[in-house]
C-alpha cells in the first residue's frame, strides 16, 4: 500500500502544503502567505487535518531552526529576522494535532533531499543545494547524509571577497556584506532601487555580472570546504537571464584551476534544480518518510 505523506515547505513569504508520496504524486496542494505565526500555523493544521489520514508529515522550514532533538526548542524557528517569527514552534503543533511522526529540517536541506531523490543530484552522495532569492542559504548532503552539527549549515553567511571598487555595504542585518548580504534578491533591489524582475538592458547585464561574481565567491567557499560532486543553484535570482552561464565562468575564474579537477570545468558541476520550484516540497516528503522510519 502506498504511504501517504504530508509535506510543508514553510517559507518566509509563503507556506506550501501538499499530500502525496513524490513530486509526481501530489494529490492536494495549497499555497498561502506567511502572515503571523498563529494564523499561518492554524491554516497549515487545518489543511492537513482535512486531508485525511496521513502516515507522517515532513516540514522544510525557513530558519534558523533548532534541530537538536535533545533541546526543548526542537522544531522551533529561532533567531529569524522575519518579524514575529522568532522562537516559534512549527513542528510541535503539527505533531500534536495529527498524532503522526513529524520530520523537520531547513528548507534548503529539504530541497537537497528532494534533488537527491528525484532531481539533479540523483546518484550522488555529496552535493550542495544553494538557493538565492529573498534570502540565501545552502543545504549539503555529505556521504549520503544531511550535514548537521551544533546547528544546520549557514552557508549564506560566509564571507565573500569584494568586487574591485564596489562600496555597496550589503543588506544582511547581522553581517552586512556576507554572501547573503551581497547576493540575495534584496541586495539587487537595494543597489538598483527595484527588484531584479524590473531590470532590463544594460542594468540587467550589470546586475547579472555583479551577481555572478558574488555567487561564485560564495560557491568557492563551499567547493573548498565540502568538496561537492555537484552544486545545484535555485531561487528566483538564479533565474535571471544569462546568470547561470556567467556564474559557471566566474566560478572557474575564482577557483583558478586549483585543485585542478576537470569536474570543476564541466557545465554539469553547477546546475539548476531538476525539480524546479518543487524541490522544497519534494524534500519535505522525504523528511516525512525518514520520520516514519526513524531516520
Amino acid at each position: 500500500m502506498t504511504q501517504r505523506f504530508g509535506a510543508l515547505e514553510a517559507g518566509g513569504t509563503k507556506f506550501v502544503c501538499a499530500v502525496g508520496s513524490g513530486p509526481d504524486d501530489l494529490s492536494e496542494e495549497v499555497r498561502f502567505p506567511t502572515t503571523d505565526p498563529a494564523t499561518t500555523m492554524a491554516r497549515t493544521i487545518e489543511f492537513f487535518t482535512s486531508a485525511g489520514p496521513l502516515d507522517a508529515v515532513g516540514i522544510a522550514s525557513f530558519g534558523p531552526v533548532e534541530l537538536r532533538r535533545t533541546s526543548e526548542s526542537f522544531g522551533f524557528i529561532t533567531t529569524t529576522p522575519k518579524p514575529g517569527w522568532s522562537n516559534t514552534d512549527v513542528a510541535g503543533p503539527v505533531a500534536a494535532a495529527l498524532g503522526v511522526p513529524v520530520g523537520f529540517d531547513t528548507d534548503v536541506n529539504g530541497a537537497a533531499l528532494g534533488e537527491g531523490r528525484w532531481g539533479a543530484a540523483q546518484g550522488l552522495d555529496t552535493f550542495v543545494y544553494v538557493t538565492v532569492g529573498t534570502g540565501l542559504g545552502g543545504g549539503a548532503l555529505v556521504g549520503g547524509r544531511i550535514a548537521h552539527g551544533l546547528v544546520h549549515a549557514e552557508m549564506g553567511h560566509v564571507s565573500v571577497r569584494r568586487m574591485p571598487h564596489d562600496d555597496f555595504p550589503g543588506i544582511c542585518p547581522f553581517h552586512g556584506d556576507c554572501f547573503e548580504g551581497m547576493a540575495a534578491g534584496p541586495a539587487i533591489a537595494a543597489r538598483w532601487g527595484r527588484p531584479a524582475t524590473e531590470l532590463a538592458d544594460d542594468e540587467l547585464a550589470e546586475a547579472v555580472r555583479i551577481e555572478s561574481f558574488y555567487i561564485a565567491a560564495g560557491l568557492r567557499n563551499i567547493v573548498y570546504t565540502i568538496a561537492p560532486q555537484r552544486i545545484i543553484v535555485g531561487g528566483g535570482v538564479a533565474k535571471m537571464p544569462g546568470l547561470l552561464g556567467q556564474l559557471r565562468r566566474a566560478l572557474r575564474d575564482t577557483l583558478a584551476r586549483y585543485p585542478g579537477l576537470p569536474e570543476h570545468d564541466d557545465d554539469d558541476f553547477v546546475v539548476p534544480p531538476g525539480l524546479g520550484d518543487h524541490a522544497g516540497i519534494a524534500g519535505a516528503l522525504v523528511l516525512a518518510e525518514l520520520a516514519l522510519h526513524g531516520g
